[in-house]
């Protein structure tokens, strides 16, 4: 596990959406520790996340917990003009809420197909708009990091809405990016592999019939002998969100353990 810090995001105000557990609560971690002034973390159960704000706050930033079903546009437009409202700005965006059910191209019914829209390339687009808006009255620079999936290339059978979804994100995150790249808006996304995360443990003994020590054993199919972990992804979100990452726009990087497109 890695874990950055310094001052990487000094007196930024940066909102995480789907912030209150798994990668977005990492990726508020890590914006703290590498000195945001303030960070905005939603979810549909911001109770859930008080321990997270004293965290935050105890690693010096502002924070705020928001309740937020990002499913619905004005609650998610909503979390960026509250965010304005209580520090004047939002300088970055994390857009990292998902929406995960098993079904393929054959038993997804319409319900299940727009649930996964909703909130894997609905909820981001509009949330973009609103904070790309604030930027611009502003006049000033922000950056934006999508959290996507190695999905959006093709996924399992039985990911066939969530693959949707998370591909149009991609083709999303590219098209915020050249429409803003001379407002000075980054706007990349991380397609991450198979991760550690409180979200896939309820998934693989939901979907997937696991029991206790599932994820000892899945890592050992790996090349890594492991899953991928929260904070390594938050990292990279965080360079991602800085000024160390230059004038990078428009990327959308393969963040797993596998090469896509690579054969045996």
């Amino acid at each position: 596990m890695t874990v950055l810090a310094g001052n990487a995001l000094v007196g930024k105000v940066v909102l995480v959406s789907g912030g209150t557990q798994g990668i977005g609560a990492a990726a508020a971690r890590a914006a703290a520790r590498c000195g945001a002034e303030a960070i905005v973390v939603t979810g549909r159960r911001p109770e859930i996340a008080s321990d997270l704000v004293d965290e935050l706050s105890d690693l010096g930033a502002e924070a705020l917990a928001m309740r937020c079903d990002v499913a619905d546009v004005a609650q998610a437009q909503a979390a960026v003009a509250a965010t304005v409202a209580e520090f004047e700005r939002v300088d970055c965006v994390v857009n990292a809420a998902g929406f995960t059910e098993r079904g393929t191209l054959l038993d997804t019914t319409p319900e299940m197909f727009e649930n996964h829209v909703a909130v894997n390339l609905r909820a981001p687009f509009f949330i973009m708009q609103a904070a790309v808006r604030d930027m611009v009255a502003r006049r000033s620079p922000g950056s934006i990091v999508n959290v996507l999936s190695i999905s959006a290339f093709t996924g399992a059978p039985y990911l066939a809405p969530y693959a949707a979804s998370k591909g149009g994100l991609a083709s999303l995150t590219r098209n915020a990016a050249h429409a803003h790249r001379f407002d000075r808006i980054r706007i990349n996304g991380l397609n991450i592999g198979w991760t550690a995360t409180e979200g896939e443990d309820s998934v693989q003994r939901r979907f997937h019939g696991a029991g206790d020590g599932w994820l000892e054993e899945a890592g050992r199919r790996l090349p890594a002998g492991r899953l991928g972990d929260p904070d390594e992804i938050a990292d990279m979100i965080v360079f991602l969100l800085s000024d160390g990452s230059g004038i990078v726009t428009g990327a959308v990087l393969d963040w797993d353990q596998k090469v896509m497109g690579a054969e045996d």
